[in-house]
């Protein structure tokens, strides 16, 4: 009789746990001992936390930013779940547009100059500065930008000349015209009259003038500041075609000697180097086929002036 009222003792506190959602104390009975046992009424048969209905109505669970439990689209008068909403595909980033061409093959100019005296400067060029945005300025320019990671037009546009001039220091006066192209001084007033070779220092060329009139324009490299070459105004004295010189064992040719043994002649060295060399006190001439007409052109007795 003992045995069994315990037992329905225990059913009983059992019954009372699970109705009321709570934790309540039963009795576990071995033998004759008797211990308490926890029951746990908001467990699920799997060992699951239940979750509050409550945890679904207005926006997910805020410990993890989710959507709440299952079921818990509906509220307290049982309505249906929400259809579950697809988000909307992003949009195709729109390319940026591409950068502005400064210059291209064909174009000319100062700016030119200065973009080639540049890419001298890197090493992605060798000849000129001309002015001109030649073949091997293409070329240049597309190594320049293939070194960098930059599409290879070719063509200058403003994302190549930022790089370039991040790379490169403002180029000086002779650097831009390394070979000449440059814009010849105004004449010196002693050259207006008579038969004269009018040789401006500051712009480094040769103007010949007859009676005021220029008939032909060289450019023209002086000797350093070591042997350089002597201002004033002075005479064609001798003129040698196929002249050697026995002091600096060198080749003069079409040479016009008009003080001591300076004289004006044609220079393979200027031709090559530009004005990246100098010469020992002569004014030497880089364009042969414009020298030789003028060496038939001018006479012994003719007018030199040698000027700033």
């Amino acid at each position: 009789m003992r045995t069994k009222d315990m037992r329905r003792s225990v059913a009983a506190i059992a019954a009372l746990a699970m109705a009321g959602a709570c934790t309540a104390q039963g009795i576990e009975v071995h033998g004759d001992q008797r211990r308490p046992v926890r029951v746990d009424g908001s467990a699920t048969p799997n060992g699951t936390p239940k979750q509050d209905a409550g945890d679904g109505v207005g926006g997910g669970d805020q410990a993890t930013g989710g959507s709440g439990s299952e079921g818990s689209g509906n509220d307290d008068k049982g309505a249906p779940d929400k259809a579950p909403t697809t988000a909307p595909p992003s949009p195709t980033p729109t390319p940026a547009p591409p950068a502005p061409v400064l210059w291209s093959q064909g174009d000319e100019g100062l700016d030119v100059r200065e973009l080639q005296a540049r890419l001298r400067q890197v090493a992605w060029l060798f000849a000129g500065p001309t002015g001109t945005y030649d073949d091997l300025t293409v070329q240049a320019v597309k190594g320049f930008q293939g070194k960098r990671g930059l599409p290879r037009t070719g063509k200058t546009d403003s994302v190549t000349w930022a790089r370039l001039l991040n790379m490169t220091r403002e180029p000086g006066k002779w650097e831009l015209y390394a070979y000449g192209g440059q814009p010849a001084a105004s004449p010196d007033p002693r050259c207006m009259t008579g038969r004269v070779l009018c040789i401006s220092k500051t712009s480094r060329t040769l103007r010949w003038m007859v009676d005021g009139r220029t008939l032909t324009t060289v450019e023209v490299r002086f000797g350093s500041e070591y042997t350089p070459t002597r201002e004033g105004v002075f005479s064609v004295y001798f003129k040698s075609r196929d002249h050697w010189s026995t002091l600096y064992d060198t080749p003069m040719p079409y040479a016009m000697f008009f003080s001591g043994g300076q004289a004006v002649h044609y220079s393979s060295d200027f031709a090559a180097r530009g004005y990246y060399g100098a010469s020992h006190g002569c004014v030497n001439v880089r364009d042969k086929a414009a020298i030789a007409r003028l060496f038939d052109q001018v006479r012994n007795g003719d007018k030199v002036v040698v000027y700033w």
